[in-house]
């Protein structure tokens, strides 16, 4: 057996172990010693239904239900806090280093298969949901908050009660680049792409390149 054969063949014995109690994190700790950090360790969620969660993640959330082959990297924080919603993963989900997805007052958080989110980006699903459709790209450090904090006047800002209009919904196929903030009520089209930097208060057809503070339509893709 050459080396290449024996690696994959450890790293599907220990993988089949993940997911088991108190072996689990042990087990993905020994079925990633063949593999380099960061992307190097995508594979590994292959191997196995059960999916790759790094041993440096951190899931404090009872209402967590992933698909089958999801990859969780490094430094990956779930969390519910007080009447948090379902926080759920798709198939072949792909949750990279230093991403938050967190839930709270009722809010939910849902990805759909085959969805990529790249270091560094933030769900708070507070009072509103946020829903990503199937095999959509988003980039690092984009950011997700279907809520906002009541402005009367008179009140601190953080004794005003969490308002929402209703979530945030992102179409299938569309693709958020670096920096991408989208606010509460904000509708993205199936197949849009959104420019890095750009933040999303409404509503972008499907199909369509849109970017800039407030978001708007460029141009049709084709």
């Amino acid at each position: 057996m050459n080396l290449k054969k024996f690696h994959k063949y450890w790293a599907s014995f220990w993988m089949g172990l993940t997911g088991i109690g108190i072996l689990d994190r042990t087990a993905s700790r020994l079925a990633a010693l063949c593999y380099p950090p960061y992307y190097g360790r995508v594979p590994l969620a292959k191997l196995h239904p059960n999916g790759f969660r790094s041993p440096g993640s951190v899931i404090h959330h009872p209402r967590f239900k992933r698909g089958r082959h999801c990859f969780i990297d490094e430094d990956v924080l779930i969390f519910q806090d007080r009447h948090g919603g379902a926080v759920t993963l798709g198939d072949g989900v792909h949750l990279h280093r230093r991403c938050v997805l967190q839930t709270g007052h009722g809010g939910s958080i849902t990805l759909g298969e085959h969805s990529h989110v790249q270091p560094g980006c933030q769900f708070s699903a507070y009072l509103g949901l946020i829903q990503i459709g199937a095999r959509v790209e988003i980039a690092p450090n984009c950011a997700f908050y279907p809520y906002n904090h009541g402005m009367k006047s008179g009140i601190p800002v953080r004794d005003q009660p969490l308002v929402t209009k209703g979530g945030i919904v992102v179409g299938d196929d569309a693709w958020l680049g670096y920096g991408v903030i989208v606010l509460d009520g904000a509708r993205i089209g199936r197949g849009a792409i959104i420019g890095a930097g750009s933040i999303v208060t409404g509503d972008i057809p499907e199909g369509v390149i849109a970017a800039g503070a407030p978001a708007k339509v460029i141009k049709a893709r084709d």
